[in-house]
């Protein structure tokens, strides 16, 4: 099973090479983020010069298609850091990237590095060149035209900081076989169905509203008695089998989170530090009472 994943790891981060490169022939001017493999397909973010349409991902899919029947071989070589920003000298995502790796910051996929490095990996298939560490496939043409399809756009910030500019994702699934692309398929028609967000407008169970924010709900009765409902049963197996109960603040001192390490490795996916009578308090970023 884990040699399968693997295969399809592989598999799928090939994939979205390809699909970037379609992109990057449609749009010229385009820019290019991360694209890595995901749990049931890949995705790639893009800067682009306007938004996607269906019609355009019918072409790019189209595109990749023709990518794929040229056989073009993924190919690995490791050049300086100094010769990597010349490559990418038109595309500030990756030169972001680049400095980066060269910090020692992160590795190619994002990760926490060992340390600053003075080569980075690309992988190159056809006109196509990335930042990368791989693995990848052969060819492009282990890639089954048939078992490929493009699923949704959204939006995503870059590094996923709201401060930064906000990016195309291009989401696409791909598989050995058409069939597996077929059960997938149908796996996520049933999943729309049981989609909480349909179910909860279509069943007056709760809502949102934008002077809220997103993902921020209001619970109408129907959902409340629903939560309600899920609380108490929560609440008696944990007494039945033994666990206590305890409360704990939902903000603490800045020196709490920096002892527990949450500030070190979290602070940029928690909310500002509020500042009460001069010294900093952060809400707490987990449901763990500290």
């Amino acid at each position: 099973m884990a040699e399968q994943n693997y295969d399809l790891e592989r598999l799928r981060h090939s994939t979205a090479h390809v699909m970037a490169e379609a992109v990057l022939e449609l749009f010229p001017e385009g820019k290019i983020a991360f694209g890595p493999p995901i749990e049931d397909g890949f995705y790639y973010d893009f800067d682009l010069p306007r938004s996607l349409t269906p019609d355009d991902l019918r072409e790019v899919e189209a595109r990749m298609r023709e990518i794929i029947a040229g056989q073009y071989p993924f190919q690995q070589r490791e050049v300086s850091i100094e010769e990597a920003k010349k490559m990418f000298a038109d595309q500030p995502y990756k030169l972001e990237q680049i400095e980066r790796l060269a910090a020692g910051r992160v590795d190619e996929h994002g990760e926490a590095a060992e340390g600053p490095v003075e080569t980075v990996s690309l992988y190159t298939h056809h006109n196509f060149t990335d930042l990368c560490r791989g693995p990848h496939l052969d060819h492009t043409g282990q890639v089954n035209p048939e078992a490929l399809k493009l699923l949704s756009v959204a939006g995503a910030y870059w590094l996923g900081d709201e401060r930064r500019p906000m990016l195309q994702r291009i989401y696409g699934t791909v598989w050995p076989s058409k069939k597996e692309l077929g059960a997938y398929l149908h796996r996520l028609e049933e999943m729309e169905k049981r989609d909480h967000r349909k179910l909860g407008r279509e069943l007056d169970l709760f809502s949102v509203h934008p002077d809220l924010g997103a993902g921020l709900i209001l619970w109408h009765p129907k959902g409340g008695m629903i939560r309600t409902i899920i609380e108490d049963f929560w609440r008696q197996e944990h007494l039945k089998w033994g666990y206590e109960i305890v409360y704990s603040p939902h903000i603490g001192r800045a020196e709490l989170w920096q002892t527990s390490g949450h500030l070190d490795f979290y602070r940029e996916n928690m909310y500002s530090p509020l500042d009460i009578e001069g010294r900093e308090f952060f809400i707490k970023p987990m449901n763990c009472p500290f």
